[in-house]
């Protein structure tokens, strides 16, 4: 029977690595390198199927299966390796693991966590399986661009502005601003001078493209109310007083599908996951012996208890109102009769 492996975490930050030698592990070497720049290996790896053997250990297979499940566990501790360095690390990181296994059979020394561990990963293993056959198989490209293209269709191009503005004290220092600028002085060379916005302030007074709810009602208001290539009047919020030069107005484009797939199957997984475990839940006997916990969950159950009373109640009370609002001599529909059958 095949038995899980243990899992090791290795970090490889470049803190940890100054520790570690590169002659006593080939992780440390390989990851030292790439961090140095000095990476001289084969382009990037061609994927390659899973029971592929890529090296034996004291005569155990290390497979491509076994990299893949090397790079969901350790992979964010990886950093921006390049593929190929990257692949190595995987693999010597594989190597690595079997002989510290292999090491505490031979030591045959007591490991009262170890089966406690082997059961954990055990778990964790069916538990991934189970989610990848039964939420991510389930959730397909076709589905998101079906999603994609639905909202798509119900959505209005936004206006967009693209503005510069100077940042004062007081109106009276936006007004001597004006005048210098009606008088042909630039604009950016005026924001880089006088603005107290030091987030624009070297950028000639810069604020890019934005649309309506991103700035302070009162400059959004001066800001989508003069046309391109005017300068408005001293504008006052609650960070002083500003002058607003718009360079361009535009409807901001709609996103594209790939632009925005990623963040769409994720949250079509994350609703599908949901759902599977409230019916995994619902079926299931689940007792809390915690008793912190046990309160935890009661206090939940009644906070959604009332939740979902309340919500009838709504409901109830707009029923009540449309019936209300009929004619006092209509009668609420019926529907039609079905045939008796002889």
């Amino acid at each position: 029977m095949e038995i899980p492996r243990v899992a090791l975490i290795f970090s490889l930050k470049a803190t940890e690595l100054r520790h570690m030698s590169p002659k006593s592990s080939p992780i440390a070497a390989l990851a030292l390198a790439a961090t140095l720049g000095l990476s001289a290996f084969a382009p990037a790896f061609a994927q390659t199927k899973e029971n592929t053997v890529i090296a034996k250990v004291n005569g155990h297979d290390i497979t491509e299966q076994d990299v893949t499940l090397a790079e969901a566990e350790i992979g964010t501790d990886l950093g921006k390796l390049d593929a190929a360095t990257r692949r190595r690390v995987l693999v010597e990181y594989v190597i690595e693991t079997q002989l510290m296994a292999d090491a505490l059979d031979l030591e045959k020394a007591k490991a009262p966590n170890l089966d406690r561990n082997l059961a954990y990963f055990k778990r964790r293993a069916k538990r991934e399986t189970y989610f990848e056959n039964k939420v991510k198989s389930s959730v397909g490209e076709a589905a998101a661009k079906t999603f994609f293209e639905d909202r798509v269709k119900g959505m209005k191009p936004e206006e967009e502005v693209k503005a510069r503005h100077i940042l004062v004290g007081t109106e009276e220092e936006a007004r001597d601003i004006k005048e210098k600028i009606n008088r042909g002085t630039d604009f950016a060379e005026l924001a880089k001078e006088h603005s107290k916005d030091p987030g624009t302030k070297a950028n000639g007074g810069l604020l890019g493209f934005f649309s309506r709810g991103q700035m302070v009602p009162q400059f959004e208001e001066a800001a989508f109310t003069i046309k391109p290539n005017e300068v408005s009047d001293p504008v006052q919020s609650r960070f002083g007083w500003h002058l607003i030069l718009v360079e361009e107005k535009r409807k901001k484009p709609l996103p594209k599908f790939d632009e925005v797939k990623d963040r769409i199957l994720n949250g079509m997984i994350h609703q599908k996951a949901q759902a599977v475990a409230k019916q995994l839940r619902d079926s299931a006997k689940i007792e809390y012996l915690d008793a912190g916990i046990q309160k935890q969950v009661e206090e939940e159950q009644k906070r959604a208890g009332l939740q979902q009373q309340q919500l009838i109640e709504q409901l109830k009370k707009m029923q009540e109102g449309e019936q209300g609002a009929m004619p006092a001599d209509a009668k609420p529909a019926r529907p039609p009769a079905t045939e008796e059958k002889n």
